[in-house]
């Protein structure tokens, strides 16, 4: 411990004395520069930290902003105000610990220096004063005679005189120099502590609110890593649907069908010749709505109507001007010109306004005539009736035909206008938007009355329906004391239900959740059985407790479930599997698809079905053969004509180039369709035949492969018949298709009988 001045020394002004008061005056010195530079430091970091703060802020409001651009999301919005607000009091506690450290450190210790330095340097200038008169009474003193008596007195009563006054003085002088290297260190360390314990309680008050937002924190990395998942699917199918348009739509060639549930009859680009300057053209949007043909002139511009009613007007195509693709709108009171980009889109524009001019003369007349009281009975769980398109039932009394289809499947609220084809299921518009959030990898959802439905996706909403996806999906609902929210219930409510119940699959019988690969490939194969039984009710339940759609079965040659269904005949069964994701071109050990396992078994519905999705009928097996050698070896007329038929529309389509016709030939979309719907509505027609050589008809399984075969249609009434060589040939053989006139007559569709000549006006058409 340092010594303090002695205060007996300093009476005594002995050299030891003024060597120790020489010492501690540099100490004050340096002490007092040394607390200088500490408070000019701590300004300096204070408003550092205030210039943080103010930084801070900023950045803070920037994230409020941010998160009002995600207000549509609801967990990213919650997330950022969440982590905003704390944030903000963390801003709060850097403001009060930033105060806190400015008494600390520059309060306090000013304090210090104020209270004691002046008065240190004011009473040090006394002392020296008096120590200079001391110096110069000692001085006079020795120097007076002591032949004069008075002078000597005067001299000695001086001195003492000013002795006396210098020792008080160096006391008083001593004392404060003792009791400011006493005060500064218990100021000094005070000022420290306070500083520390500022920091203390900032830390502190940080901690406890970050404790409390833990569990908020923990929801959120729970939400991110389902937000991931979610993205990482949605990016798959924004990819998946990327490639899709890119191979299908993207060949140059304008885009004029409407989308799904528009209601434009055609739309697109055309060039408006202007009606005071005949030489100004210029690219507008034009589409034909309501009888009306409507064109905007830019995307910011509300859209014009440029023919009131269509039924008033009439076109022409424009051959005596310079311009090419030039058509004319007529009416009483304006003409205006329109040009396309291609003679294919001229004569599609044509025959759209001229088919919308008689489509409304339809309507009009349609509407005038008496409606008929009877309308047609949804589909039962019997065989459907068959029957023209025209005459079957709506969509939406069919799908409500379904058990459990008239509430949704969610929420349970009445007459339910939305269904997902996957699934199976109808629901309410509010739970359909939620199903959409899910992506189309889980629920793929369409419109009642919208949306156009094929008939193998009607039969799935009735032969699953909502009790039988409810009785799996909500199995173990008693189990986790869940209850099912009902119409009235809130929409987070709706959707953490629908999250728990399809995505998680909380509710789902855990059978096939012991994650083995020997529980995988069990469940596998109960989903190929359950394919090839065409059992729908086990593959969604298969389904549901997390089978691979596209799972190979060792056991089963490398088939998949859509091969085994193909296998054993259940157009619903494919139907169902393509819906969930099934890979239609997947193929097996021999090199065998679905596509061929069809054509083997001669299940003419399928290979409709696999050809509309897509499935490639030029792969090969092992033996070379592609399902169109298939059917020819097995001589199966009909899927014969459907491979041949869409190899010559992929030829047709080919030969046309670049600027050949968007979409399939109007022939062969017809045809499919009829074959769709007699495999849908009258699979008896598609019973699979071989004929002999002599051209007669012969059982399953008799005659032989060889020879002579004719594969011929008889025409019917309101029939274009077509006469074409099988490819590869067979010795004499000779196919004839009869197509139905658009629209049909009454009795007309595809009959197949063998014919002994073609004496029939038939038009030969090449195959290669």
């Amino acid at each position: 411990m340092e010594s303090d001045l002695d205060f007996e020394e300093c009476i005594k002004d002995s050299p030891f004395f003024r060597l120790n008061l020489e010492q501690f005056e540099t100490d004050v010195t340096l002490l007092e520069t040394q607390v200088e530079k500490v408070m000019k430091l701590c300004s300096k970091m204070v408003e550092a930290g205030q210039a943080y703060n103010a930084a801070n802020q900023l950045f803070l409001a920037g994230l409020a902003e941010f998160s009002m651009y995600h207000k549509k999301d609801n967990i990213i919005t919650i997330c950022l105000n969440q982590f905003n607000q704390g944030l903000k009091e963390m801003v709060n506690f850097h403001t009060m610990l930033f105060d806190q450290t400015q008494r600390a450190i520059n309060h306090q210790l000013t304090n210090l220096f104020t209270q004691f330095v002046p008065q240190l340097a004011e009473t040090r200038r006394e002392f020296v004063r008096i120590g200079e008169d001391l110096e110069t009474a000692a001085l006079k003193n020795a120097q007076i005679s002591r032949h004069k008596a008075s002078d000597a007195e005067r001299a000695s009563h001086l001195l003492l005189a000013t002795r006396k006054c210098y020792q008080h003085f160096a006391l008083d002088y001593c004392l404060q120099l003792n009791t400011f290297k006493t005060q500064q260190k218990i100021d000094i360390l005070n000022s420290v502590f306070s500083y520390f314990h500022a920091q203390f309680t900032f830390f502190h008050q940080g901690f406890d609110l970050l404790r409390d937002l833990e569990p908020t924190m923990k929801n959120m990395a729970s939400q991110l890593a389902q937000l991931s998942t979610e993205c990482a699917a949605k990016k798959k199918d924004l990819e998946n649907s990327h490639l899709l348009v890119q191979q299908r739509d993207a060949s140059g060639e304008p885009i004029i069908s409407p989308c799904p549930g528009n209601d434009d009859i055609i739309q697109g680009y055309l060039f408006k010749r202007s009606r005071r300057k005949s030489k100004t053209w210029k690219r507008c949007w034009f589409s034909i709505k309501d009888n009306q043909l409507i064109y905007r002139k830019t995307h910011k511009e509300e859209p014009l109507v440029l023919f009131e009613d269509l039924r008033l007007c009439a076109v022409k195509a424009l051959d005596h001007i310079d311009r090419r693709f030039c058509f004319e709108l007529l009416s009483v009171q304006k003409a205006c010109v329109l040009q396309t980009d291609s003679d294919r889109l001229h004569q599609m524009w044509i025959s759209a306004v001229q088919g919308s001019i008689d489509l409304a003369y339809r309507d009009r007349v349609e509407a005038q005539q008496p409606q008929p009281k009877d309308l047609p009975q949804p589909l039962s769980g019997g065989d459907p009736q068959p029957g023209p398109p025209s005459a079957r039932a709506p969509a939406l009394g069919v799908a409500l035909g379904g058990p459990g289809n008239q509430r949704c499947c969610d929420c349970g609220e009445e007459e339910p206008r939305w269904a997902s084809v996957n699934l199976g299921i109808t629901m309410c518009i509010e739970c359909s938007g939620i199903h959409r959030s899910l992506g189309v990898h889980l629920s793929k959802v369409r419109s009642l009355t919208l949306d156009s439905w094929e008939s193998e996706q009607l039969k799935l909403l009735c032969v699953l329906g909502n009790d039988v996806i409810n009785r799996i999906y909500e199995c173990r609902c008693p189990e986790e004391g869940r209850v099912k929210p009902n119409p009235d219930s809130p929409r987070t409510e709706k959707e953490m239900w629908i999250r728990e119940k399809y995505v998680q699959k909380r509710f789902v019988p855990n059978t096939r959740s012991d994650g083995t690969q020997g529980g995988k490939a069990e469940a596998g194969r109960s989903l190929y059985q359950a394919a090839l039984l065409g059992d729908l009710v086990a593959m969604a339940a298969a389904l549901a407790q997390g089978v691979e759609v596209n799972r190979s079965i060792a056991e089963e040659e490398g088939r998949t479930a859509l091969i085994g269904a193909a296998r054993g005949g259940s157009l619903l069964a494919c139907e169902f599997l393509l819906q969930n994701g099934a890979n239609v071109n997947h193929r097996d050990l021999r090199g065998r698809g679905a596509l061929h396992s069809a054509a083997t078994a001669g299940h003419t519905g399928q290979v409709c079905l696999l050809l509309k999705r897509g499935a490639n009928q030029y792969a090969v097996d092992e033996s070379g053969q592609d399902p169109l050698a298939i059917a020819v070896e097995t001589a199966h007329a009909d899927i014969v004509t459907l491979l041949r038929m869409a190899r010559m529309n992929e030829e047709m389509r080919d030969s046309e180039g670049f600027f050949g016709s968007i979409g399939d030939d109007e022939t062969f979309q017809d045809i499919f369709r009829d074959f769709s719907d007699m495999a849908s509505h009258d699979p008896d027609r598609l019973t699979r035949r071989r004929f002999s050589r002599g051209g007669e008809e012969e059982e399953e399984g008799g005659g032989g492969r060889g020879g002579k075969m004719d594969l011929l249609y008889t025409p019917e009434p309101s029939t274009r018949t077509f006469s074409t060589p099988l490819n590869p040939p067979l010795e004499g053989s000779v196919r004839t298709f009869a197509i139905p006139l658009n629209p049909p007559l009454e009795g007309s569709g595809l009959l197949y009988a063998p014919e002994p000549s073609t004496k029939t006006s038939s038009t030969p058409l090449t195959l290669h």
